[in-house]
């Protein structure tokens, strides 16, 4: 988690997968990022789980996340 100015934020590469493969959760000041890659046989072929804590003062009302064209995925959250 990096602060930068009045907000936080958190960066995964997840280039290898699809937009529709990544799931971004958020509860209790925890932000879990889930990707996963199925094969066209329906086998699972690569995951990724990243898991973080944000800090006590940020706005849980306000974090939000996008996938830059490169497959880096910003989470960004207000600070309060």
């Amino acid at each position: 988690v990096h602060a930068q100015g009045d907000t936080y934020q958190v960066v995964a590469d997840v280039s290898q997968f699809e937009p529709p493969d990544i799931v971004v959760t958020t509860s209790n000041c925890h932000v879990t990022i889930q990707a996963e890659k199925v094969a066209e046989d329906g086998t699972v072929c690569d995951t990724f789980t990243h898991k973080c804590q944000l800090p006590e003062d940020t706005d849980p009302l306000s974090v939000s996340c996008a996938l830059t064209e490169a497959g880096t995925l910003v989470i960004t959250a207000r600070r309060r």
